[in-house]
């Protein structure tokens, strides 16, 4: 196996992931000494049997300012790694190309690191009271840590002299005690820094925080002269459960964010949940711009014949760190970016785009697209939709857009109205995740509709006893007296297949048949019926 590129940086493989190195050296990185202090810019972990090594290596990173990167099997596996410390993730087979790019991003972040100050060595200020402070809390007890920087303390130094600048950090100190509730420790940090923990809630820190701030930009005293240093503080309230040393590399993450400001002078730092879905809104801006965003087609299956009449379109994106995400995922992060209207049209467009020259057994398929309530607002959206059809050359009575009910559609009338004009120009609609949002039977009521889609909560609960079974049939029963064909979401064993049947479902949709399939697996599922 050839490598992949030049040298691009250090490796050191925690212990118990020494298969990962040939990988790591075809990648074209090179390993180093695992010991700590040894200059890795990468701190690599094989995570997908146990996160045994993940608290050491955790400890290494925060000391080196390196990157934490971890293999996992899957997304459960990369919440547990980001739990643990891992600043970045690789989830599912690993190959020289797939961890070259995982490399590559952590790489970049422990230079942006670097970038900002330098790792604390062991014999310098620092002796671990915060974080062994917030490692004796209890799982879901509050905390805030924050890292405190002085500036031109220099200038001190070089106008006053070295006792003189330790007098000032003496009195610095205990001017940010003095603000600390009783429950809080306080330490020295690397050069005119200092790190305190507080057992206080993100109001009460907030506080606390403020009079830390305003107790420090007061003049200080030095011999008959005084003198102004400014001051800058990252500050991260702990998430449940968040272990010491992620807390508070998260509040020195919030104070170089500080330091490079000419704004605002205390940084808090988003959530741990956060910063991964801000990370990933910004990834998904070049996502999108570099066609990265993939389809796959599931299909939907009668259940009188058990022959595919339809697919719907799913939005899939490998990202390099986090491995294959999901349509929920992608428009979650979407939100975040204000990217909605733009992700749903992109998966729209492609979605139309790949079924239009579909021949064959393809060609008699029905195409479900996704439309959110997002999409139902816009002023122009039928046209655009309408245009969309066209310019794919897709036949409009293939396609069906379904509407996604757990988006809340604000004005029920005005929706009709644009659905009614689809169904007009050939197309079908169909409400889907029905049972699981705002105001399923208003929908039913207001909105002009072909397909009701069951949503797999009710589907998987049809084999679990009578009042479950009874719940799906009132369902079916609905949707029959509106003239409405149902498609059950989910459906993943012979059982649930057999009672949506004998209840009059129409069509079913799940792994009992297919997951959702790249189009010529799809085509090759097709040949073999």
């Amino acid at each position: 196996m050839g490598k992949l590129s030049s040298h691009t940086g250090n490796v050191a493989l925690a212990a118990g992931s020494e298969a990962l190195a040939p990988i790591v050296e075809a990648a074209g990185w090179r390993l180093i000494d695992n010991s700590a202090g040894t200059g890795a810019d990468v701190r690599l972990v094989d995570a997908r049997d146990t996160l045994e090594q993940m608290a050491g290596e955790d400890a290494a990173a925060l000391a080196e300012r390196a990157a934490l990167l971890a293999i996992v099997r899957d997304g459960e596996g990369a919440a547990r790694a980001y739990e643990a410390g891992a600043t970045h993730v690789l989830n599912g087979e690993v190959d020289a190309a797939k961890l070259g790019l995982a490399l590559q991003f952590a790489g970049r972040h422990a230079r942006r690191l670097r970038g900002t100050g330098h790792a604390r060595r062991a014999g310098e200020c620092g002796d671990g009271a915060v974080e062994r402070f917030v490692t004796a809390l209890s799982h879901d007890q509050a905390a805030t840590v924050a890292v405190i920087a002085m500036s031109r303390f220099d200038t001190v130094n070089a106008a006053f002299g070295r006792e003189a600048g330790d007098a000032l950090l003496r009195e610095t100190g205990a001017r940010i005690a003095a603000a600390l509730p009783s429950a809080a420790v306080i330490e020295r940090d690397e050069g005119a820094r200092f790190l305190v923990a507080m057992k206080e809630d993100e109001a009460d820190a907030a506080v606390r925080i403020a009079t830390i701030e305003a107790a420090l930009t007061r003049r200080f005293a030095i011999g008959a002269e005084e003198a102004n240093l400014g001051v800058r503080i990252g500050v991260a309230h702990r998430g449940a459960g968040e272990a010491a040393a992620i807390l508070v590399r998260r509040a020195r993450e919030a104070l170089h964010q500080a330091l490079a400001s000419d704004g605002a002078s205390i940084r808090v730092a988003p959530s741990v949940h956060a910063a991964h879905g801000l990370r990933l809104a910004a990834d998904l801006h070049r996502a999108i711009d570099r066609d990265e965003i993939d389809i796959l087609f599931q299909p939907q299956v009668a259940l009188d014949d058990g022959r595919i009449t339809g697919v719907e379109a799913l939005a899939r994106w490998e990202h390099p760190e986090h491995g294959v995400l999901g349509a929920d995922t992608l428009f979650a992060a979407a939100e975040r970016a204000g990217l909605g209207l733009a992700l749903s049209e992109h998966i729209q467009r492609l979605a139309l785009t790949m079924a239009a020259p579909w021949t064959g057994a393809l060609a008699e398929l029905r195409v479900a697209i996704n439309v959110t309530a997002a999409d139902l607002a816009r002023g122009d959206f039928t046209e655009y939709f309408l245009a969309l059809v066209e310019r794919s050359g897709i036949d409009p009575a293939r396609v069906t857009a379904e509407v996604t009910e757990s988006g809340f559609v604000t004005d029920l009338e005005l929706a009709a109205e644009r659905l009614q004009r689809l169904r007009e120009a050939g197309l079908r609609v169909a409400i889907d995740d029905f049972g699981t949002g705002y105001s399923s039977l208003a929908y039913l009521k207001a909105l002009p509709l072909d397909y009701l889609k069951i949503d797999r909560s009710l589907t998987q609960d049809i084999a679990g006893g009578d009042r479950a079974r009874t719940v799906v049939r009132g369902v079916i029963a609905i949707a029959a007296g509106l003239g409405l064909a149902t498609i059950a979401e989910g459906v993943e064993d012979e059982e649930q297949r057999s009672l949506l049947a004998a209840e009059g479902c129409t069509l079913y949709q799940g792994f009992l048949c297919a997951g959702p399939l790249r189009e010529n697996v799809l085509a090759a599922l097709l040949g073999e019926a």
